[in-house]
């Protein structure tokens, strides 16, 4: 029996010494120290020995098994730490390698012309609303002085999803000062950007759809001046000092009175060119004080607080602040065009 021990000993280290993959590692492990294994087979033929006998071989047996299962987790170790250089070295990166060159992307000319607006009118105490795009005819019309069949719907009274509950794109961001009358408390300085629908023709400074920023002041003592002040402030930051600007009368259900604002032609210097469309002068925004009705429909005494209002088209401003001669470039994402900003 001690031979037995011996050479079984001797052929599992042996065996140990060739193992290269924990599957072999395993199979050794069951073949010599299994429940069916060689060192149990062995330790069977104890009930053969004499009394004397026993407690040596015992011994014998243990010390064998205590040697197998060291020998047992050295080639374990050294199986786990060669699997761990050989993924290293299969894993390893060449930091001396170029990396790959990714296109970033940047934020679109019309958007950092919004953002440059914002940062105007909040540095001037506005407040910045966002309101749904979907719209209750109630407040694109008819709260902003503008009933059912007046004149002025003609060219904006679009877009409906149900013509008897009246839900509708809205044509205007002008809603969203209405809702501001009704739930903010006085005085108000805000404004409104956001996107809106109309039937226009597409051409070099029209769209179906397009952005606008409305914006609204109410407060006691407010007066025409005021509203000239702020908006040739607003335009001065955007385009530069000089920017030459001029206010037509005009006519808006919402506002009494009401005038138009053009800037002077960044094209042509205002000598008339196909951007223009020959007068030199493009239209940026529609404003007035707010009409006495617009204010009493919203809750507001209108012979305590007076105010104003206006709507640019952003499109039309990221033209100026860029020198982009046809709008329709800003939406047909041609990265040609957008490469340059």
């Amino acid at each position: 029996m001690r031979e037995q021990l011996a050479k079984m000993k001797a052929e599992a280290l042996e065996a140990l010494g060739r193992v290269q993959t924990p599957s072999d590692l395993d199979t050794l492990r069951v073949q010599y120290l299994g429940k069916k294994g060689e060192l149990t087979a062995v330790l069977k033929q104890m009930g053969k020995l004499s009394a004397e006998e026993r407690p040596a071989m015992g011994q014998l047996a243990n010390e064998v098994r205590a040697v197998l299962e060291e020998a047992l987790d050295r080639t374990g170790r050294r199986l786990e730490q060669a699997a761990l250089e050989a993924r290293l070295k299969a894993e390893a990166v060449d930091v001396t390698i170029p990396g790959a060159v990714h296109d970033i992307g940047h934020k679109h000319p019309m958007y950092i012309a919004l953002d440059e607006i914002k940062d105007i009118f909040v540095g001037m105490g506005f407040t910045v609303l966002d309101g749904p795009e979907i719209e209750l005819a109630t407040y694109n019309f008819d709260k902003l002085n503008a009933e059912e069949g007046h004149p002025s719907r003609d060219w904006s009274d679009t877009f409906y999803f149900d013509t008897e509950s009246r839900v509708m794109l809205r044509s205007q961001t002008s809603p969203m000062q209405v809702r501001a009358m009704e739930t903010m408390p006085l005085p108000i300085r805000i404004i409104a950007p956001g996107r809106v629908y109309r039937k226009d023709e597409v051409d070099a400074t029209h769209s179906p759809m397009f952005h606008q920023v409305e914006g609204m002041v109410i407060d006691k003592g407010v007066t025409m001046a005021d509203l000239k002040g702020t908006l040739n402030t607003v335009i001065e930051k955007l385009y530069g000092e000089g920017t030459v600007t001029r206010f037509r009368p005009h006519h808006f259900p919402f506002t009494e009175p009401s005038c138009e604002m053009d800037i002077q032609c960044h094209k042509c210097g205002g000598k008339g060119c196909p951007t223009c469309k020959g007068e030199g002068w493009i239209e940026v925004l529609g404003a007035g004080m707010i009409h006495p009705n617009v204010l009493r429909m919203s809750g507001i005494d209108p012979e305590v607080y007076s105010g104003w209002a206006f709507g640019m088209g952003l499109e039309r401003l990221a033209m100026g602040r860029f020198k982009i001669a046809d709008l329709r470039l800003i939406f047909e994402n041609d990265v040609r065009f957008l490469e340059q900003f």
